[in-house]
């Protein structure tokens, strides 16, 4: 299919920009749904979502909604879509909304499917060591990500942090949805379904899962550090204070369990097997820094470390 589409985009996050970016720039937009301005920040100010920034960039028509209203299916029946497509919108799309494009309903999700249905599959591929992650193009059905899927991208995890990761699979997303739309539109998809037996479930994250803790193995702990973000920080407590540890690697330095060696602007925290070293930290109530730097704070010998 040579020609443009007309498309509803529904997203929210900073992942969903560079869906709406490529589909801006290949097809016709017709309406975009976000959640709406959220308050963030300390000066408790509202913001807009990510999505309504870069729409409102592009000049493309934005409705805010949190649920789906009768003004809203109104707006969505008017924009005369040939498909809906939705990238971490954050909204239950009822049936009403599922058939009312000919295309159906598109969704762009952050992991190979079956593996890692739900709210949080980037941090639960780095939690559980997979080798690999990617994205599936799905149709939205009644359950969690439990739609057939037509396309799926894969790429290595290997030392990438959540962030970096999240990135990656953003715009990997992005090229996969542009390049499969034409085919679920003209009907030539081939969908497969997803096996129930290969299931696997990315709860959210909640903020004591990715604490930092002596008597747990170095990988476990290096791991907690790779999946952690703003919203969920590893932490500990290094000498009695709080720390947020940014970024570490495994390291076949000899350290006591719980114990804290500082060497040469070098900083590493023993482990149930082996350690960890930090490689930047933000002390609670200071900036970000390398571990380099906040080294020279740390002085005396048996220093310890335990969980925040």
């Amino acid at each position: 299919m040579g020609s443009k589409l007309r498309v509803v985009f529904m997203g929210t996050p900073e992942f969903s920009v560079p869906s709406l970016d490529a589909l801006a720039s290949e097809h016709e937009v017709a309406l975009v749904l976000t959640r709406p301005d959220a308050v963030r920040g300390r000066g408790r100010a509202l913001v807009p979502s990510p999505v309504k920034a870069r729409a409102l960039e592009l000049g493309l028509p934005v409705l805010e909604c949190s649920r789906m209203t009768s003004e809203v299916l109104a707006a969505l029946d008017a924009a005369r879509a040939d498909v809906f497509c939705v990238v971490a919108f954050g909204c239950i799309l009822p049936d009403e909304v599922l058939q009312m494009a000919p295309g159906g309903c598109v969704n762009v999700h952050a992991s190979l499917l079956p593996r890692w249905r739900g709210a949080a599959p980037i941090q639960r591929s780095i939690l559980a060591g997979d080798e690999r992650t990617g994205v599936s193009v799905m149709r939205i059905g009644h359950g969690v990500d439990t739609g057939a899927y037509c396309a799926q991208s894969s790429t290595e995890i290997g030392e990438k942090d959540a962030a970096s990761l999240t990135a990656e699979l953003a715009r990997m997303g992005a090229e996969l949805l542009v390049r499969a739309l034409p085919s679920v539109v003209d009907g030539s998809a081939a969908w497969v379904e997803q096996d129930e037996a290969l299931v696997t479930h990315a709860a959210k994250i909640e903020k004591a899962e990715l604490l930092l803790d002596p008597s747990a193995p170095a990988r476990e702990n290096a791991l907690h550090v790779q999946a952690s973000g703003d919203t969920a920080p590893a932490r500990c407590t290094v000498a009695g204070r709080g720390v947020r540890v940014c970024a570490a690697r495994l390291s076949e330095r000899a350290v006591g369990p719980s114990g804290v060696l500082v060497s040469r602007g070098r900083v590493w925290l023993g482990c149930a097997d082996g350690s960890l070293e930090l490689l930047r930290v933000k002390p609670d109530g200071k900036r970000e820094m390398d571990a380099s730097a906040w080294s020279s704070g740390l002085r005396g010998d048996g220093l310890s470390w335990g969980v925040a």
